[in-house]
This record gives C-alpha cells, sequence and structure tokens, in this order.
C-alpha cells in the first residue's frame, strides 16, 4: 500500500510551492490508524483540517486509486490545542464552523489610506467580539478586500476555539427557503443562532426579500441580546440599500459602519508585491508599476491579471518582460479604456493643476497650463481608444504631429524624473477610480 509520506510528496508536483509549503508539508501521516478502508493525516489545527480537507481531499484520493488501486475515507484530524482527536473523534463543537479560506488572514491584508480604518475595526472586533462595534457593518465597491477582512476576523476567531458562520445573503436566503418548504425553522434558527460569530456578505441583495428580511430581523436580535459578533458587508451604506425595512436599518447602525475606498497607487503596489510573494511569481518593478497604474482598483482584477501573466508566460515558455505583459493583458486594458473619454481626462488633470478645461485647450502658453495640455494628450493616448488625429481635433491641434511631440515629451520627463512619473500614475488611478465608481 501507498505511504502517506509518498501522497504528500506527490502533491508537491500539482501544487505551487506556497500552498504546498503551507497547507500540505505540515501533515503528519497517522501509520498505525490507517489501512485500506481509512487514510487518516494530522493537521496543526482545526482551520487547516478543514481547508485541506475540502481543498485537497479529492487529490489525495485519486493519487492512492492511481499508486494503490483503492479507494479509502480521507480522514484529517487535529494533532494538538484544544480541539485534539482521540480514537478519530472530535471533541469540540466547534467543528461546525465555516470553512473559511486560511489565507485571508490580517497579516496577508495590505493596509493603506484607503482601507486603514476598516482594517483597524475588523482587528478591534476580532479581539474583543460582541464587546464593541456590534454590528460591523463594512461597506464599499466590488474586490477591494471586505470579504479578506471579515474572514479574517473569522479565521482569527476560530483559532481561538469559536464557532464562526459565514454566509453570502443569497445562501442565507436559500437556506431560509429550503427549510421553510419542509417546515423545518428550528433547524434553520439553530444553525445560525448557536454561533459566536456571525458574518454576513452581501446584505445588498435582501433588497425586496420581505420574509427573508423578517427572518434575519430576529436572528439579528437573538444573537446582539446574547452578546454575540455580527458582521455585515454591503457594496453601499445602508441608507443607500433600496428596499431595506426601517428596523434592520436601524439596527445596522446601532454598532459601527466602516467603508473601504479604491486603493492608491502605493497600495495596489504592495497589494501586487505581496501576492507575487505568497504565489512565488516573480514580476519586475517595471511590470508591478504597468498593472498598479492600469488595472483599475478592483482587487481581484488585479489578482487574476497577475496569475495570467504567470500561466501564459510559464505556457508560452516566454520571460515575463513589460512588452509581454501588456500584450498579455491588453484586452483588460482596453475595455477599461473603452469606458474613458477625454472629457474624464481633462477634468481630473484641471482639478489635479487647478486650472479651467477651457484654458488647457486653449493656445494660452503659461508653464502650468503648458504642463497640464501634454499630460492630458499623453493621459488621452494611453487611456482612451481615441486615435492621434482624434485627440489633435480634440484640443485643436493641426495635425498628429503635435500630439506626438508632446507624448514625446512627457515620457522623456517620467525617465528622469520619478516624482514626475508618479504624479502621471497617480492621475492615471484617478482617472480609472472616477469610471470604476460610475461602472
Amino acid at each position: 500500500m501507498i505511504l502517506g509520506k509518498e501522497i504528500i510528496e506527490k502533491l508537491k508536483k500539482e501544487m505551487t510551492n506556497r500552498s504546498w509549503e503551507r497547507y500540505i508539508k505540515p501533515l503528519i501521516y497517522d501509520e498505525k490508524g490507517s489501512n485500506e478502508e481509512i487514510l487518516r493525516f494530522f493537521a496543526p489545527n482545526i482551520l487547516m483540517a478543514k481547508w485541506v480537507k475540502t481543498k485537497f481531499g479529492l487529490d489525495i484520493l485519486n493519487i492512492v486509486q492511481n499508486q494503490a488501486n483503492i479507494k479509502p475515507k480521507i480522514k484529517i484530524d487535529v494533532i494538538d490545542g484544544e480541539n485534539r482527536t482521540k480514537n478519530g473523534k472530535k471533541k469540540d463543537s466547534k467543528e461546525s464552523s465555516t470553512i473559511l479560506n486560511p489565507s485571508f488572514t490580517f497579516d496577508s491584508f495590505i493596509v493603506g489610506q484607503s482601507n486603514q480604518f476598516a482594517y483597524t475595526t475588523a482587528k478591534s472586533v476580532a479581539e474583543k467580539p460582541g464587546e464593541i462595534y456590534n454590528p460591523l457593518f463594512i461597506y464599499g465597491g466590488v474586490g477591494l478586500g471586505k470579504t479578506h477582512l471579515v474572514q479574517a476576523i473569522g479565521n482569527y476567531q476560530i483559532a481561538n476555539g469559536k464557532k464562526v458562520i459565514y454566509t453570502t445573503f443569497e445562501q442565507f436566503m436559500n437556506r431560509f427557503t429550503a427549510h421553510l418548504k419542509v417546515q423545518n425553522m428550528n433547524r434553520f434558527r439553530e444553525h445560525f443562532r448557536e454561533c459566536d460569530v456571525l458574518i454576513i456578505d452581501d446584505i445588498q441583495f435582501l433588497t425586496g426579500k420581505e420574509q427573508t428580511q423578517e427572518e434575519f430581523f430576529h436572528t439579528f436580535n437573538e444573537l446582539h441580546q446574547a452578546k454575540k459578533q455580527i458582521i455585515i458587508t454591503s457594496d453601499r451604506p445602508p441608507n443607500k440599500i433600496l428596499g431595506l425595512v426601517d428596523r434592520l436599518k436601524s439596527r445596522f447602525e446601532w454598532g459601527l459602519m466602516a467603508d473601504i475606498q479604491p486603493p492608491g497607487l502605493e497600495t495596489k503596489i504592495s497589494i501586487i508585491k505581496k501576492k507575487c510573494e505568497i504565489d512565488g511569481i516573480e514580476l519586475n518593478d517595471e511590470i508591478i508599476n504597468f498593472l498598479a497604474s492600469n488595472m483599475g482598483s478592483n482587487i481581484r482584477e488585479i489578482e487574476g491579471a497577475i496569475i495570467k501573466l504567470n500561466a501564459y508566460s510559464g505556457l508560452m515558455n516566454q520571460k515575463l518582460t513589460l512588452e509581454f505583459a501588456h500584450n498579455v493583458i491588453k484586452d483588460q486594458i482596453v475595455q477599461k479604456q473603452e469606458n474613458i473619454s477625454i472629457d474624464d481626462v481633462l477634468e481630473v488633470v484641471a482639478r489635479e493643476f487647478n486650472v479651467k478645461i477651457s484654458d488647457i485647450k486653449s493656445k494660452k502658453r503659461q508653464r502650468v497650463l503648458v504642463t497640464a495640455r501634454r499630460i492630458a494628450i499623453y493621459l488621452s493616448r494611453e487611456l482612451t481608444t481615441s486615435s492621434m488625429p482624434q485627440i489633435a481635433v480634440y484640443f485643436g491641434k493641426r495635425d498628429h504631429t503635435s500630439v506626438t511631440y508632446a507624448i514625446k515629451k512627457v515620457t522623456k520627463e517620467m525617465e528622469v524624473n520619478n516624482e514626475f512619473k508618479a504624479l502621471i500614475s497617480d492621475l492615471s488611478r484617478k482617472i480609472n477610480s472616477i469610471k470604476s465608481k460610475i461602472d
């Protein structure tokens, strides 16, 4: 029969080094407790045990079937701590906690000005659940890190032996409907009300769901009165959620509301570097700055672009260069460009330099206007789908040679002046952020 340690080594070839080091390498094979019917491993804690069983259980089983032609049950137990196993039986009732993404921790969350308050608040709630800021309501746009933060709270609590239930509002509603049909509401209520921490993601989808709102209202009251922590996320504050009944709106505002804004350039660069570190991907500073400046503010989209670049590089045996990166994700960049107009560019540039848009488009030669005009032309070419002749017409130029000259001047200045380069990147971010909010 194939040994457990051989399985662990074989998994190493089928996953990233980071995943193997973090989740598989720490496993200990229980040789005495394993046989042809049960294959048992021990993990350092309950969180890792559940994650390995969920994410890699099928991979382990496939290896065993291919190597030994048997199909045992895969058991991942906990080797120590409060949840220590004896004879394969769990002694802790906290096993019913939700399976969360173990990589969503406070240590892996990149903090910047855009999310500092939400991060600090989330840490305070994790350390003193049910005591302060109850409920905690975190809101912000898509892909800005809300789920990461609330799951970090959940992971922290599970590690401290608490029962955590994490669910999207859609899942809550579907579960409610299913139990209602079979007239088994006691079991539904027991599941959601007998926990230490309840996390509801995307609460904005409760619009128009009157029966579900009613049930959630009573669940909220039960937990709050028992001093259990309630954490809610949404893409907007409670007073902006259409169809939300007043009594729920009032309760959501009992605790603390924290918003997450689109990240600035420096924060996005830090996020990209952290993602590369976690996944073992090497990107040079030029590519990192390119992604941060041109990929908008949705962190999930940026992470997807990084994974795509790494995959293409490996499959095509190509070195990761700026030109290669641009070609691989050009469709994602173009998609954003189609939503941006020259008017959008002018609005941001004029506000940055505190000048009128009409003056930028004029033939005035004051130094500040010349600089603003060249930057506006450069960004119009970089961020919009407008052609050189179209840009020339917009700015009242005789032909596109003037546009080419302005672009060359800006490009040359960026090569020798880091502050100027940072200004261009910041303006790009602001323009993309405006369009992201509108979309």
